[in-house]
C-alpha cells in the first residue's frame, strides 16, 4: 500500500470573455465551451409581415368564399330595394317630370315588360350600392393579408375619399346638370314652331339619367386616381402639368360624346368640373411626391421594423 496522496484533477478555468483581461502567465489553457452556438440571425424577409404562405387551393377555396359572402350580401340589397324602387324612381325621373309639360306629365312605356325590367334594374343597382361596402370589405378581407402595414394604412382613406367622390359626383349631376339638360332636351324647341309633343320612355330616361349619374361619379374620382398613380410612381405632377392643354382639349372631346345635349352651356356643364378635377389632380399628386420624398429619407433610419422590409421588397 502506498503512502502518497491521490492526484487531484485539475482545475478547470472558468471561459474568459472576450473583453476581460488576458489569463496569466502559467495558468492553465481553456477549454472550448460545450454550449452549442446561438442560430444565426435569418435575414429579413421582403413579405408582407403578416403574410401567409397557402397553397394555391386554399387560396381559390379563400376567393370562392369571399365571392359568396359578397354576392349573398349583394342579393340581400337587392330584395330590400325591391320594396322601395318606386321611391328611387320618382326621385331619379324628378327632373324629367319638372321638364315635361303640364297637358302630358307622365311617362310612357312601349312594352307590357318595361316596367317590370325598370324595376329590376333600379333593384340592382340600388342594390350595389347599399351592398358595397360589403362587397369592398370582403375584397379588403382576401389580400389583405398580403400588404404591409404602410399598405393597410392607405386603403381605407383611399376608399373613404373614392366613396365621397363618387357620391359628390353623382349628387352634381343629379341637382345641377340634369334639371338644365332635360329642360333643354324637352323645351328646347318649342320656339322652333314645329309642332311637336313629347312622349317619353320610362326606360329610356331611367338609362340616360343612371348614365349621367355613373359618368359625373368617375369623373369626380380623377384627382384620387392621379394622386393614386403618382403615390405608386406612375405619374409625375410635372408630367400632369405638362399636358394640362392636351387634357383639356380631350375633357372637352369627352364631354361632348357623354353629354346629351349640344348646347355650350350642358357642355360646360361637364367639361369645366373635369377640368376642375385634373387641376385637383395635379395638386394631389404633388403632395403624394413630397409625401413619398419624406418617407424615403426617414426609412433608413426608423426603427420600427419597416425600413428594411421595404428595403428588401425593393430589391426583389
Amino acid at each position: 500500500m502506498s503512502d502518497s496522496a491521490p492526484a487531484l484533477p485539475a482545475p478547470v478555468a472558468a471561459p474568459r470573455s472576450p473583453d476581460g483581461p488576458p489569463p496569466p502567465s502559467g495558468a492553465a489553457p481553456e477549454r472550448p465551451s460545450l454550449r452549442p452556438a446561438p442560430p444565426p440571425t435569418p435575414p429579413e424577409s421582403a413579405a408582407p409581415e403578416d403574410d401567409r404562405q397557402l397553397p394555391l387551393l386554399e387560396h381559390l377555396g379563400e376567393l370562392r368564399t369571399r365571392l359568396l359572402r359578397a354576392v349573398a350580401g349583394l342579393a340581400v340589397g337587392v330584395v330590400g330595394a325591391f320594396f322601395f324602387w318606386e321611391r328611387i324612381f320618382e326621385w331619379l325621373m324628378a327632373p324629367v317630370y319638372a321638364a315635361l309639360p303640364k297637358e302630358h306629365p307622365n311617362l310612357v312605356f312601349t312594352s307590357a315588360l318595361e316596367p317590370f325590367w325598370v324595376n329590376l334594374k333600379i333593384s340592382f343597382y340600388a342594390g350595389l350600392f347599399v351592398a358595397a361596402p360589403w362587397v369592398l370589405y370582403q375584397l379588403w378581407a382576401f389580400v389583405a393579408p398580403g400588404l404591409y402595414r404602410r399598405e393597410r394604412r392607405m386603403v381605407w382613406p383611399f376608399v373613404s375619399l373614392g366613396t365621397v367622390s363618387f357620391l359628390g359626383g353623382g349628387a352634381f349631376a343629379r341637382y345641377v346638370v340634369l334639371p338644365f339638360a332635360f329642360d333643354f332636351l324637352v323645351n328646347g324647341f318649342k320656339e322652333t314652331g314645329l309642332r311637336l309633343e313629347p312622349m317619353l320612355n320610362m326606360e329610356d330616361q331611367l338609362t340616360l339619367v343612371l348614365t349621367l349619374l355613373v359618368a359625373f361619379g368617375v369623373i369626380f374620382e380623377m384627382p384620387l386616381l392621379l394622386s393614386l398613380l403618382a403615390r405608386l410612381g406612375v405619374v409625375t405632377s410635372a408630367g400632369l402639368r405638362r399636358y394640362r392643354r392636351h387634357a383639356v382639349v380631350a375633357n372637352t372631346i369627352v364631354a361632348a360624346i357623354i353629354t346629351p345635349t349640344g348646347d355650350p352651356f350642358n357642355l360646360a356643364l361637364m367639361a369645366v368640373p373635369m377640368c376642375v378635377c385634373y387641376e385637383l389632380g395635379i395638386v394631389g399628386a404633388r403632395f403624394m411626391e413630397k409625401r413619398r420624398a419624406a418617407q424615403a429619407a426617414t426609412t433608413p433610419e426608423s426603427g420600427n421594423g419597416s425600413g428594411p422590409v421595404q428595403a428588401a421588397r425593393s430589391g426583389s
